[in-house]
């Protein structure tokens, strides 16, 4: 069932106009005794999935129970801090915190030939369904998952089903459908509302969580013509379909379609939000489908300060480096460690130019040692930041003098650049 879905590539949904629509949807939902809300952590902060979660939990507050697990996956637990910053006013009592390794309950299994057909061949292996006991054994009356609809890497489009069964996901669900799309190709899924990946949800959807009271509340970001973040959607359902429309809209607003490559490109990395390259390489995901070859990539990443959001992956991650997908598949053969930590592998080849363009981190806390024994080139982020003056910079193409020409992205996780060819096959 659609609860409603508005919005277009020029609208506007104001806080006003939201809390209107927040109303409607409680009163169609009726009386509710325990809710639990699923928003994103704070690396996905300017998703707007925070303010999204504070209203409905104060008009939530005062007739139900409500608890909030951030859907965190394999990051790191929200701070107090973040949680203050991007929640204000929730009691911090209020949060859960998910362990994906300890914390979850095997629904059931994805069948290896179901995975074999979507992947055409490329993985052949089930995968478990595997989530947060806490949605299993909450006696909900109403499951909210909230957040936003953006190009990703692993599903094509972020949120929808993926909030649930990733963001609050098991070890093998989050492993396997990570490097389902990983080998089937990260060109071929990113900015696309249907994949693999999202076959496989869908199919565990529609086996293991149809018992769930589980509902979508999905939105759409995009800048106005004054640079400013705004929500161009938002979309309430339990099913797929207002996640189609939202998907839709998301292609129209998020997908930055270029005629021509781009030789260098320069991307800011917000230092309160990207404190590792398992986030930060959001700079090469969403630019390498944009990037000629022989081109650049400088990231500067003031707040990186480590490689991976979990002791394990870190450590896989400094011992495999980002090399591309052919000497990944190989070490995945030969490393146990590695085999048994897919998502790490399948972060490897997303994060690899593949050899045809350079990427140089320019990073606020790691040595020139750390970044280049990965495969990655190092740059002195003073310097740099010196040369580029990025707050000076505006969003895409840049002329410098001496006539050094750049492309510049303030922030990664906002959309997808890409040749247009590659959207017209």
């Amino acid at each position: 069932m659609e609860y409603f879905g508005q919005g277009s590539p020029s609208e506007v949904i104001d806080a006003d106009q939201t809390g209107r629509l927040l109303d409607e949807l409680l009163e169609q939902l009726g009386s509710l005794r325990r809710v639990l809300l699923l928003p994103p952590d704070y690396t996905r902060y300017h998703s707007n999935a925070g303010q999204l979660t504070v209203m409905l939990y104060e008009r939530l507050k005062e007739r139900s129970h409500v608890e909030i697990l951030p859907a965190i996956g394999t990051h790191f637990p929200m701070t107090t801090g973040e949680i203050d910053k991007m929640f204000p006013g929730i009691p911090e009592e209020r949060f859960r915190v998910h362990d994906w390794r300890k914390g979850v309950v095997r629904l059931g299994e994805v069948p290896s030939r179901f995975v074999r057909e979507v992947s055409e061949g490329r993985l052949e292996s089930s995968i478990a369904c595997e989530i947060d006991r806490l949605l299993m054994e909450g006696d909900w009356d109403r499951i909210i998952s909230i957040g936003q609809l953006v190009p990703h890497e692993v599903a094509g489009i972020a949120n929808y089903n993926k909030n649930v069964l990733i963001g609050a996901g098991g070890r093998d669900t989050i492993g396997k459908t990570h490097f389902l799309g990983a080998v089937y190709g990260l060109e071929r899924i990113m900015g696309r509302e249907q994949s693999p990946v999202r076959d496989v949800l869908n199919y565990m959807s529609e086996h293991f969580l149809r018992e769930l009271p589980l509902i979508y509340l999905m939105n759409v970001r995009g800048r106005d013509d004054s640079g400013r973040l705004v929500t161009r959607g938002l979309f309430v359902g339990d099913d797929d379909a207002a996640y189609h429309r939202g998907a839709r809209l998301s292609g129209q607003v998020n997908l930055d379609l270029l005629d021509r490559p781009l030789q260098k490109v320069v991307v800011s990395l917000d230092p309160q939000e990207y404190k590792s390259t398992w986030l930060g390489n959001k700079a090469v995901y969403r630019t390498r489908m944009a990037i000629a070859d022989g081109g650049e990539l400088i990231v500067l990443a003031p707040g990186v300060e480590q490689f991976g959001e979990d002791r394990q992956i870190d450590r896989l991650i400094r011992k495999h480096g980002y090399r591309g997908t052919p000497e990944v598949l190989n070490e995945v053969e030969v490393d146990e460690d590695l085999k048994a930590n897919l998502s790490a592998a399948a972060h490897l080849i997303h994060g690899s130019s593949e050899g045809r363009f350079t990427i140089t981190y320019c990073p606020g806390k790691m040595t020139r040692e750390e970044i280049e024994s990965v495969g990655y080139q190092y740059a002195d982020l003073d310097s740099m930041i010196a040369r580029y003056r990025p707050e000076q910079l505006s969003e895409g193409s840049n002329d410098l003098p001496g006539g050094e020409a750049v492309f510049f992205i303030s922030n990664p996780a906002l959309g997808l650049w890409a040749l247009r060819s590659r959207f017209e096959l």
